[in-house]
């Protein structure tokens, strides 16, 4: 790795600025110095950068950016097999370590060093944040296979469907606290994501059984389907939240729903599928995206079922959920959606990224920052669009970056 020079990342983003001098400068610049930053030595990944490019170093962490980041550096070295990511994947597993409890289940957050905090509400095990352990334990061990995390893969599983399962619907619960709370469609998701991926890296197909009930049971409560949109969340009887929050539509969910249904259908070779998701896509594409201003094409945060503007304010993640949609759509035909995949990465990187010590997460209409944080969770959804985009031949993918 490289040494860590405070302005690095801003001074050498490319002057010509198309989707391959992005991603070449993705990998062989701005990757390696944010790993520099954002790595804490034995202890995982600091949770975030602040506006200068510094961690908080007396913050604790979460289990949420250990498990992305695991998964993040795993995907990488499989694709490239860059030793010095390798080996940070392993210090990542290691420290991930410190947040299991003894029923399987990963507490939310710790100390900076993995020791719990002593209080209760960071002992709570979140649905959400089990299916990401998921996500990189079993990406982790493509990489670097071995029966002890194999027994960690099936031990969280486990735990999920007794801890974290309503017996009576499925569901999953959001936490272990026993309390009663509105179902999430997000831990569905993506543990139905997870288990897409374990079907990737073992060749298994019970992953994907899994994979097809976790998909029933979000489409069957959560999918609205007089207006071909995912709700965000029910009530405990559910039904529709009451008000304008039953009616919001995050945009990146919509897109990242499609994705996952494209996936499964290939994974699967079950094609009809592609219908549900492409009646997502259109949601998304009909209501999701800025038609002018500075932030023309970018994702909304949120809309209305009816494609009102919920939330006119753009977070990154919602721009690389769109763009592994798109790039999907590309290979299978939409050139359209090719051209709008690269214009979008060049407007991610030229607005969230350009001139920024690290990356900024939320944007206002008029482009002026939100919120400064580069929170290390998203490194996920950045790596994953830049690797979709890559293998539908978008754009270059990692070029030299060892």
């Amino acid at each position: 790795m490289p040494s860590n020079k405070t302005d690095a990342m801003e001074s050498r983003s490319p002057d010509k600025r198309d989707a391959t001098d992005w991603s070449r400068w993705f990998w062989q610049v701005f990757l390696k110095d944010w790993l520099v930053r954002v790595q804490d030595g034995q202890y995982g990944v600091f949770d975030a950068l602040d506006d200068t490019g510094a961690p908080d170093i007396a913050a604790g962490k979460s289990v949420l950016a250990q498990a992305r980041t695991l998964f993040t550096l795993s995907h990488i070295a499989l694709l490239f097999g860059d030793p010095e990511i390798v080996s940070a994947a392993r210090r990542q597993v290691a420290f991930l370590d410190t947040f299991r409890n003894v029923r399987g289940l990963y507490r939310n957050r710790t100390q900076r060093d993995g020791t719990p905090t002593g209080k209760d509400e960071d002992d709570v095990a979140r649905s959400y944040d089990q299916t990401f352990v998921i996500l990189g334990l079993v990406t982790w061990n493509n990489l670097s296979p071995s029966d002890e995390v194999s027994r960690l893969i099936d031990d969280c599983w486990s735990a999920i469907q007794t801890h974290l399962t309503d017996p009576d619907t499925g569901l999953l619960l959001n936490d272990d606290t026993g309390e009663i709370s509105n179902p999430a469609q997000n831990p569905h998701m993506h543990l139905y994501e997870a288990c897409l991926q374990a079907n990737r890296m073992t060749g298994d197909a019970l992953w994907l059984t899994r994979a097809a009930e976790l998909r029933g049971l979000g489409l069957q409560y959560f999918m609205d389907q007089s207006s071909g949109s995912i709700a965000e969340f029910l009530t405990p009887d559910l039904s529709p939240l009451p008000g304008a929050d039953g009616h919001r539509r995050e945009v990146g969910h919509q897109c990242e729903w499609a994705w996952l249904l494209l996936e499964e259908a290939d994974l699967a070779s079950t094609p009809a599928l592609a219908a549900t998701a492409m009646r997502l896509s259109d949601f998304a594409d009909s209501h999701g995206f800025a038609q002018d201003g500075i932030l023309k094409g970018a994702a909304y945060y949120a809309v209305s079922d009816e494609g009102k503007v919920a939330e006119n304010s753009f977070l990154l993640w919602p721009q690389t959920e769109a763009i592994k949609l798109l790039a999907h759509r590309y290979m299978a035909g939409d050139q359209i959606a090719g051209d709008r995949a690269r214009a979008m990465l060049c407007l991610m990187f030229e607005r969230w990224f350009s001139g920024r010590p690290s990356y900024i997460n939320q944007l206002g209409s008029d482009g002026q920052v939100l919120w400064p944080a580069a929170l290390t969770r998203l490194m996920y959804h950045v790596v994953l669009a830049m690797t979709e985009g890559a293998r539908a031949g978008l754009w270059a993918g990692n070029t030299n970056c060892k």
